[in-house]
């Protein structure tokens, strides 16, 4: 038998090597961090809550040994996997609107609006 994860032990871990640096301030390195952790958590609750509605409606009553030892079947799967999908979409738009805006040829609109007046 495998030994239980201590989380509290894990979570304290520090990665080897230099951390990522992808906003260029360690303040919004940290919220940045701290919010995928939460967005992590919720995929998790979102797959334990499918597999209580899926549990109840097959069986009418569960326990916690049926959720803890469910395992989705293909359908299932498939299902769960577009529903994160789609999760993780919604949860990344603004980030990817402005990956996108930082790419696109646009000038900003305060910009645009200076050459308007000045004209």
């Amino acid at each position: 038998m495998t030994e239980p994860v201590d989380w509290m032990i894990r979570a304290n871990a520090r990665a080897k090597g230099k951390r990522p640096d992808f906003l260029g301030d360690p303040d919004k390195e940290r919220m940045l961090s701290m919010l995928m952790a939460v967005i992590g958590e919720v995929s998790v609750l979102r797959e334990r809550l499918d597999t209580v509605e899926r549990l109840l409606d097959a069986k009418g009553t569960i326990s916690r040994a049926d959720i803890e030892s469910y395992r989705p079947d293909r359908e299932a799967g498939y299902e769960r996997g577009a529903m994160i999908r789609e999760y993780i979409v919604r949860v990344m738009r603004g980030p990817q609107q402005m990956m996108e805006a930082m790419k696109a040829d646009d000038k900003p609109v305060e910009e645009l609006s200076r050459e308007l007046k000045d004209l």
